[in-house]
C-alpha cells in the first residue's frame, strides 16, 4: 500500500483509545525542514465510520476536536484525502466523498476515516 504522509496534530483522547488526528494548516518551521521519509505513516488498512456509530463518550471527544478545528484545517485535511487514491476510493464505495470527512484517525497502520452526514 501506498506511504499516507500528512502533517498532523494528535489530540490524545484517552488511554486505550487511539489519539484523533486532525490535518494542520501550515507546517512549522521545524516540520518544514523534516525529510517526508521521516514524517511518514505507512497505512496497512482503511476504515469508514459515521460519527454516530462511536460510542457516546468517543463521540463527545471527536466533536470537541471538530470544533477546535478550522476550515482552512479541514480543507487541507480533505485535500489530502483527495490525494490519496485508496482514502478517495474507501469513501466513494460508501458513496462518501472527502466533504463528509471530519476527523481522521491512525493507529497499527489503519487508517480510520470518521464522517460525518446529514
Amino acid at each position: 500500500m501506498r506511504i499516507f504522509t500528512a502533517s498532523v496534530i494528535i489530540a490524545a483522547v484517552s488511554l486505550g483509545t487511539p489519539a484523533f488526528v486532525q490535518a494542520q494548516g501550515a507546517p512549522s518551521q521545524s516540520e518544514a525542514q523534516t525529510p517526508p521519509a521521516q514524517s511518514s505513516t505507512v497505512i496497512r488498512s482503511i476504515q469508514v465510520v459515521d460519527l454516530k456509530e462511536l460510542q457516546p463518550a468517543v463521540r463527545s471527544k471527536v466533536d470537541d476536536v471538530v470544533a477546535q478545528t478550522s476550515e482552512e484545517d479541514l480543507q487541507s485535511l480533505r485535500k489530502s484525502i483527495d490525494a490519496t487514491p485508496e482514502a478517495a476510493s474507501a469513501l466513494k464505495a460508501k458513496g462518501l466523498s472527502s466533504l463528509q470527512v471530519v476527523a481522521i484517525n491512525i493507529a497499527d497502520g489503519v487508517l480510520t476515516l470518521i464522517t460525518k452526514t446529514v
